[in-house]
């Protein structure tokens, strides 16, 4: 049984049908990633997944469990968390503040201390930044931040949208690194990504998504090799 097993589900804005019968799974500690282009349905599939929409049509179940059974907000308690597209810190808080936030649900002081000196072992420029105002970061910390949030909530699964967005190069180097020793330190990974070649490189397996539909499944190395995904995400002819 995988962790996390998306069957065939549908879903809609409105009379939009932006899902039409995406199935994938991902397998306790690896990389899956998710590629395909603008409006395919990437976001709109880690928002089914994370409650923040619900499918019209099947099912999603995490360790066996039927996640349409409970609300968005009681999914962290699960072991599921989510980096949402654009970051989504809270801009007036610190940072510390901000990754205090991320363990809300926890009671185990010992553990989130530990927690916190790993979050800030991974970004050490958030250490450096702990007690600065987060809406001040530049946008590459703020990935940082986002990230390191959702890992004090302890996931077992960490749901990344769009992480390299809008960031510099020597930065999209440094947070492809960063998810490559966040899943070597045993935390299981969908990752959504535009930036299909880093994305490749860091998976195991990779998802293509067209116009709501999974046009193609296969090892991350076989995608790489794919003729159709070099012309149409990796920039070759």
């Amino acid at each position: 049984m995988a962790l996390l097993e998306v069957n065939d589900i549908h879903a809609y804005y409105g009379n939009i049908h932006a899902l039409k019968g995406v199935s994938l799974t991902v397998e306790k500690g690896e990389v899956v990633t998710l590629i395909g282009g603008n409006g395919a349905g990437k976001t709109t599939t880690l928002r089914n997944i994370c409650g923040l929409l619900r499918p019209r049509g099947g099912n999603i179940a995490f360790d066996g469990e039927d996640l349409s059974l409970y609300p968005a907000h009681h999914l962290v308690a699960k072991g599921v968390a989510m980096v949402p597209e654009g970051r989504g810190i809270f801009s007036k808080l610190t940072v510390r503040e901000n990754l205090d936030m991320g363990a809300y649900i926890r009671t185990d002081k010992a553990g989130i201390a530990q927690d916190l000196e790993k979050v800030f072992q991974l970004f050490p420029r958030l250490s450096e930044r702990r007690a600065q105002i987060a809406g001040t970061l530049s946008g590459g910390e703020q990935q940082m931040l986002a990230m390191g949030r959702s890992l004090m909530s302890r996931p077992r699964l960490l749901l990344l949208d769009e992480p390299s967005m809008g960031l510099a190069p020597v930065l999209v180097d440094l947070i492809f690194e960063t998810i490559k020793n966040i899943n070597r330190e045993g935390t299981t990974i969908l990752l959504v990504e535009q930036n299909a070649h880093k994305a490749l490189q860091v998976a195991r397996r990779g998802y293509v998504l067209q116009t709501g539909t999974i046009r193609l499944s296969d090892t991350a190395v076989a995608l790489q090799n794919n003729e159709e995904v070099q012309k149409l995400y990796l920039g070759m002819d």
